[in-house]
């Protein structure tokens, strides 16, 4: 019988005017109402000989990271994926192709 490979998700979310788009093998709507919780992060391996420093970040950002909370407003795309590219963060300009969800700062007047 031959085992089933384990699932793997891409995520592209919105955080601080970036959009992150990194890669895990677990996503679901989990236990806080109104967030998407992304468990089990997957990055390349520290004994590649090229290294990305991008992903390098985004590693270092999540190193003790257990699991993380998205609010569901952040989040652009979830996609299934047969295997891991590479993890970045990307400036969400005005050339991208999705537009952000608008976000009310503060302050007396929207």
């Amino acid at each position: 019988m031959s085992e089933k490979p384990s699932r793997l998700y891409r995520v592209s979310f919105y955080n601080q005017g970036q959009v992150y788009e990194v890669y895990a093998r677990s996503v679901s709507q989990g236990g806080l109402y109104g967030f998407v919780e992304i468990e089990s992060l997957v990055f390349g391996e520290k004994s590649q000989v090229v290294v990305d420093p991008s992903e390098e970040k985004l590693a270092s950002e999540f190193a003790d990271v257990v699991r993380s909370y998205v609010p569901m407003h952040a989040v652009i795309r979830i996609d299934e994926v047969s295997k891991r590219g590479s993890a970045k963060v990307t400036p969400a300009g005005d050339g991208g192709k999705v537009m952000p969800f608008p976000v009310y700062g503060g302050g007396d007047k929207p």
